[in-house]
């Protein structure tokens, strides 16, 4: 199976090695059973690219930008849109951790996401030693989970529960990173914490992130803020109050999106 030519990024210390993940596929490999063995990356990847629709491909090629110079540059699209996904895995929850990496290293959009998708509901079914596997994979393969879409479905689910409770040191790692889609991950797996009213290291990465340069980040950032506040205004008012003038035009509008017309303006004319 072809795998994607992800772009270059600088190793992080934290990340586990190729020998302990070759490991992990063999622990799931056993976790799950000889009948899962039967079906294999290929055979999967195959099954979605017969579920793909050429006009919506275009289209998402288009939405993801996909061109030169582009946040998604060279990235490809089956046409598959993300319902008719989660019904596929649902087919294929057992499949071994070895054959989702697979899947996760395709050059095609729509197999990565199934990947990640089929991880998240892998994890939220999982042992603890299953959890720390997935979770482990997760953090070795960054490089492969490259557009706002991946991060979004999967940051929350994998890495912000796994991070519950434990040390949180790799996601300020993360913030550091050269790597758009790694400092977006580090953004968006708060977002657990978030729900669980806990807005300690969301505020702290958030403060970490006002001065980057990508949009994405901006609008990653300003989500969160914006959570933040449905679920504790002053808070969020607090972290306002002490770091508008100097927020991205974008990542502020996010981030007072549910204020009243007349807080927003105030916001604004800064």
């Amino acid at each position: 199976m072809a795998t994607a030519d992800p772009p270059g990024k600088a190793g992080l210390p934290f990340l586990v090695s190729w020998c302990s993940i070759a490991a992990t596929m063999l622990a799931s490999n056993q976790h799950n059973g000889a009948d899962n063995l039967m079906v294999s990356a290929i055979q999967i990847e195959n099954s979605l690219k017969a579920l793909g629709n050429a006009d919506h491909a275009t289209d998402a090629q288009r939405f993801f930008k996909t061109g030169v110079g582009e946040y998604g540059e060279g990235d490809q699209f089956l046409g598959i849109r993300v319902p008719v996904l989660r019904q596929q895995v649902k087919q294929y929850r057992g499949l071994p951790l070895g054959e989702a990496l697979l899947l996760l290293h395709s050059p095609l959009h729509e197999v990565r996401l199934f990947a990640l998708l089929l991880l998240v509901e892998q994890f939220q079914r999982g042992t603890a030693q299953q959890q720390a596997d997935i979770h482990a994979l997760y953090l070795a393969n960054t490089q492969y989970i490259n557009n706002w879409d991946l991060v979004d479905t999967s940051a929350p689910y994998i890495m912000g529960i796994y991070l519950h409770g434990r040390d949180k040191q790799v996601l300020y790692a993360l913030v550091a990173s050269s790597s758009l889609w790694e400092r977006r991950i580090a953004m968006i797996a708060t977002f657990f914490f978030i729900r669980q009213n806990q807005f300690g290291d969301a505020l702290a990465i958030a403060k970490l992130l006002l001065a980057d340069r990508e949009d994405l980040i901006h609008k990653a950032v300003g989500w969160m803020l914006r959570e933040i506040g449905k679920r504790d205004q002053a808070v969020e008012t607090t972290f306002l109050q002490a770091h508008y003038r100097i927020m991205p035009r974008t990542l502020l509008r996010y981030a007072i999106e549910h204020f009243s017309p007349e807080e927003r303006q105030r916001y604004l004319q800064k």
